[in-house]
C-alpha cells in the first residue's frame, strides 16, 4: 500500500475491523516512512466472470449450466461425477485466469472437449456435436475421422 502523504510503499496494519454492514474491512495503517496514519477499506470483488457467446452477447458464467451440458453428453457413459466436477473446475479456473474476466464460449468449449476426449470418446462426440453445431452429416463424419486418426481411438468407446 502506498502512503497517501509521502508515497512510501511500506506500512504496517495497526488495527483491522469489519464494517457495520459486514461488507468491507476497515484497516488503520501506519506509514513506516513518515509515521502518519491512514485508513483503507477492503471490499469483495463483485465483478462477475463473463462468457462471450457466439452472437456477441455476454452472460455470467454458470457452473451449473456447464455441468448440465456435460451430464447430457456423458449420459449412460462410464464417466464419474467427480471427473465431471474436475472438468467444470478447470473451465472455471480458465475463466478466472483471464485478465479481462471473460472468455468466449468457443475457448471454454474447446477446453472442455480436450478434457472429454481423454475420458470418453462417445461423450466427446456428443458434446462436440452440440458445441460445434454440426450443420450436416459430413461435418459429423469429418470430426469422427479426425478422432479415429488420433492415437486415442478406442478409449471409452467400448
Amino acid at each position: 500500500m502506498k502512503c497517501p502523504y509521502c508515497g512510501f510503499k511500506q506500512d504496517r496494519v495497526v488495527d483491522s475491523r469489519e464494517s457495520k454492514e459486514a461488507d468491507s474491512i476497515r484497516r488503520r495503517r501506519e506509514c513506516e516512512g513518515c509515521g502518519r496514519r491512514f485508513t483503507t477499506y477492503e471490499r469483495i470483488d463483485e465483478i462477475p466472470y463473463m462468457v462471450v457467446k457466439k452472437d456477441g452477447r455476454r452472460e455470467r458464467f454458470d457452473r451449473q449450466k456447464v455441468l448440465s451440458g456435460l451430464l447430457r453428453a456423458c449420459e449412460k457413459r462410464p464417466v464419474s461425477s467427480g471427473q465431471l466436477e474436475k472438468i467444470v473446475d478447470e473451465a472455471e479456473s480458465f475463466l478466472v485466469d483471464a485478465p479481462e474476466r471473460e472468455r468466449t464460449t468457443a475457448e471454454i468449449g474447446e477446453l472442455i472437449m480436450e478434457q472429454l476426449k481423454g475420458l470418453d470418446t462417445v461423450a466427446y462426440i456428443r458434446f462436440a456435436s452440440v458445441h460445434r453445431d454440426f450443420k450436416d452429416v459430413n461435418e459429423f463424419k469429418e470430426e469422427l475421422e479426425g478422432l479415429l486418426g488420433s492415437h486415442g481411438v478406442n478409449k471409452g468407446a467400448k
